[in-house]
């Protein structure tokens, strides 16, 4: 069952009451630009997981009924074995994505924002589930029913979701057990003494056990310490790939092209001037990045963003009652259409050329692949709203994108 997809609603719920609180404490912790971002990636993040989740599980089936050592029951303790498990296997996952580049490229993209909240924790990698399923393998070695690995896998995630939040402060005496927003913001910190710090998923009891426990002293700097400096969510995810591979050319020895995807980030061959670590930022003089978009680009964001979700909510439902091809066409649609949005937030008028493309190709497969996911009358209202946002584009475009 689909935990994560059918908890989108409650994420949206806890969202308005996360900034009603905001309204209510005079804490501005949203701004439209970075949640339209965090959840562009989250978007791309279910999208592509859709092609690959079905091949992961046929991974762990076919590792469970081939090398399994036990065959362990469905009871209460094999559950209570499970969650410590994949709880243990997430730390690890996760403090290697810290300190692996290869790994660290896929994970980046959840630490980019430089605000802290909800939409936060829905911002993740396009990639980074091709990476993390092997982590888990050694359960279906162990006996655990592969059924039982994802959902366990999809409860930690679920329960990571809550802690992204400045509304709660600090937790007292369960903090010495789980993981708190308190504990959780320290690792969203791009301050030296936070990086690399409180990897933990459920139990912040192997972050102390793992000696990579910090206490939150002061509010941390959120986001990398090389800030993206863009809501694009296509640029979010491969702008560290492409950094990597540059450095990667960039060296003369092969062994050292291969260690650049191996080491920690920050890391270059002596040649290259050796390692670069993080370096304290000075808080007087940080300044968050930030765009300013005129009033009908945004209401203009706001409605085709809030069309994107209900599209995406309904290919992921009803995914599989399209073919093959529909299926692949659908998903890059809706990749473009995230790229649109954060670029709408950045200004400029190429991205007009661009949506306007997107638009057409919206009404073309809502005539031979869409129609199907919401008939009957899907084709028609799909090729009608695309008539309408081609209208509010041309509006816009006609008075003037203004950056």
């Amino acid at each position: 069952m689909e935990y994560i997809v059918l908890s989108i609603p409650l994420f949206f719920v806890l969202m308005g009451a996360e900034l009603a609180w905001s309204a209510w404490s005079g804490r501005k912790v949203y701004r439209l630009n970075d949640f339209i971002a965090n959840l562009g990636c989250g978007i791309g993040s279910q999208v592509v997981g859709a092609f690959t989740k079905a091949a992961i599980f046929a991974a762990y089936l076919w590792t469970y009924d081939h090398l399994r050592l036990f065959t362990l029951p469905r009871t209460a303790v094999t559950w209570l074995v499970a969650f410590l498990l994949v709880d243990l296997l997430y730390y690890w996952f996760h403090r290697l994505s810290h300190e692996v580049n290869f790994l660290w490229a896929a994970h980046v993209v959840h630490h980019q924002s430089e605000e802290y909240n909800l939409s936060v924790a829905l911002r993740q990698s396009w990639w980074q589930g091709l990476f993390s399923w092997w982590f888990y393998l050694p359960m279906a070695v162990l006996g655990i029913h592969p059924v039982l690995i994802v959902t366990v896998g999809a409860f930690n995630t679920l329960y990571q979701f809550w802690i992204h939040t400045k509304a709660i402060g600090r937790m007292g005496p369960l903090e010495l057990l789980f993981n708190t927003p308190s504990h959780h913001r320290v690792h969203h910190g791009s301050d030296p003494r936070y990086i690399d710090r409180n990897h933990a998923g459920t139990l912040i009891v192997w972050d102390r056990l793992f000696g990579t426990f910090q206490r939150e002293e002061e509010e941390p700097v959120y986001g990398i310490t090389k800030p993206l400096d863009s809501w694009d969510p296509m640029k979010a995810n491969f702008h560290h790939w492409g950094e990597l591979i540059g450095l990667a050319r960039r060296c003369s020895r092969w062994t050292d092209r291969l260690r650049v995807f191996l080491r920690p980030p920050g890391w270059r061959p002596a040649e290259l001037g050796g390692f670069q670590g993080p370096q304290a930022r000075d808080r007087s003089a940080h300044r968050k990045f930030d765009t300013a978009v005129d009033r009908p680009v945004r209401t203009y964001t706001v409605l085709q963003f809030t069309l994107l979700v209900a599209v995406t909510a309904l290919f992921l439902f009803r995914q599989q009652q399209l073919a093959p091809w529909s299926q692949w066409a659908v998903a890059l649609l809706l990749l473009w259409w995230v790229m649109d949005m954060g670029l709408l937030m950045e200004g400029g008028r190429r991205v007009l050329r661009w949506e306007a493309g997107r638009i057409v190709g919206f009404a073309v497969l809502g005539m031979v692949a869409l129609g199907a996911l919401a008939a009957p009358w899907g084709a028609a209202t799909t090729v009608l709203l695309a008539m309408l946002s081609a209208l509010h584009l041309l509006y816009i475009a006609r008075r003037g994108h203004r950056t």
